[in-house]
């Protein structure tokens, strides 16, 4: 399956939200611009769609919240602990940034990610 390029719109949006935080890391994933904490993804660019990654607590508040959905790289393959953030939530800068928090709040209390061994 090819990945969808990432609008231009959404890396700039993307860029603007991640935290200013000394643990946070930036690089791509699925060849788009993605934010870790200690080597987990939180936060990332898909296509046109900002996704982050919440606990099971927040999922569940997301999934109230009209335009959350879940975060779907291929279709009907969807990473359960991530959803998408709604147009309306991206809209409202203060909001969106408080979803961003409990998402890097969550992720940099999961135990580091093990890093692979290369492979050649």
């Amino acid at each position: 399956m090819q990945m969808p390029p990432a609008s231009a719109d959404a890396v700039r949006m993307f860029q603007s939200l991640v935290p200013d935080d000394a643990r946070v890391t930036t690089r791509k994933m699925f060849g788009q611009p993605a934010a870790f904490v200690n080597g987990q993804m939180f936060f990332g660019v898909f296509g046109g769609r900002l996704f982050l990654r919440l606990s099971e607590t927040d999922r569940d508040a997301a999934d109230g919240v009209p335009g959350f959905g879940p975060f779907e790289p291929m279709p009907g393959r969807a990473m359960h602990e991530y959803r998408v953030l709604p147009a309306a939530v991206l809209a409202d800068r203060t909001q969106a940034r408080r979803w961003i928090s409990k998402s890097l709040a969550h992720v940099a209390g999961l135990p580091p990610k093990k890093a692979r061994p290369k492979t050649r």
